[in-house]
């Protein structure tokens, strides 16, 4: 056999000693093939858990917001209420006042307070209770505020008997609103002077005074149909000046509104009738 012949034969015979790599390639190729294009079962309940622990989720989400919406939707989307009764002498209306009279004799701020061992250094009265009606009726707080939905009962004012501090529990109902459901900041404004007043008008020589100067400064929204607390504080007093301080809280003690005011007593102080002045405030009740 020449030998060119025999170069081809062996050319030839030369793939056939690369077949066993050839088949292992192939037998990879095949199983990555297998296992890519394999499906692994998988369980339906997993993805409807899924579904379900998400739907009641939401809807107890929805549930508590709706109960308990948070403050900024509440000031955003407020809930359209009732108006309250307005025949202020209906048996609605003073069912309405009285439940709230209720309420607010059972708050636990003023149990807690009555029960301290100094609570003998205090005395409660109630401004507006003995204001003669001629007066009353052109009174803004005692007056045009006065009814359900608005300043529905008179305030309870726990004092110091020495008079340099107080708390005043009030009542803000709907009818109270700038924004509705936020209680307007003038009504606080106006709330906030005649608390500071008593104890500023309590600490001048003749017990009648008029607003020198008050600076009010907004903490947070005060939502309305609620009980606050306003807690007044002598800072100072000095001949016919006198200053104090206040704030308003929810019955959580959130800080809402803070005030800081001057009272001055008018030099036509003697002429005026003090006594008049001293019963719309509330007087202390003088033991026999």
């Amino acid at each position: 056999m020449s030998t060119s012949l025999r170069l081809l034969a062996l050319n030839r015979r030369l793939p056939s000693t690369s077949l066993p790599n050839r088949l292992r390639h192939a037998a990879r190729h095949q199983t990555r093939s297998l296992a890519t294009n394999a499906e692994v079962p998988r369980s339906g309940w997993g993805t409807f858990a899924k579904f379900t622990a998400a739907t009641v989720l939401g809807l107890g989400a929805y549930t508590l917001g709706s109960i308990y919406p948070p403050l900024p939707l509440t000031i955003l989307f407020p809930r359209a209420a009732p108006a309250p009764p307005s025949d202020p002498d209906s048996a609605e209306s003073k069912a309405y006042t009285q439940a709230l009279e209720k309420s607010m004799l059972a708050l636990p701020i003023l149990e807690h307070h009555r029960s301290q061992p100094e609570a003998a250094d205090w005395y409660e009265t109630r401004p507006y209770l003995k204001f003669p009606e001629e007066r009353r009726v052109n009174n803004l707080t005692s007056g045009a505020l006065r009814g359900p939905g608005k300043l529905a009962i008179p305030p309870l004012v726990r004092a110091r008997n020495d008079e340099t501090e107080a708390l005043v529990f009030v009542h803000l109902g709907r009818g109270l609103c700038g924004h509705d459901g936020i209680v307007h900041g003038g009504l606080l404004a106006t709330l906030l002077d005649e608390s500071l007043a008593r104890v500023a008008i309590m600490n001048l020589p003749d017990k009648v005074g008029v607003t020198a100067k008050l600076s009010i400064n907004y903490r947070a929204p005060t939502i309305a149909d609620q009980f606050v607390v306003i807690k007044v504080k002598l800072e100072g007093a000095e001949g016919r000046r006198s200053q104090v301080s206040g704030r308003v809280e929810d019955l959580k003690g959130t800080l809402l509104v803070e005030a800081t005011a001057t009272f001055v007593q008018p030099r036509y102080a003697k002429l005026l009738n003090s006594k008049v002045l001293k019963t719309q405030m509330g007087e202390r009740e003088q033991s026999s």
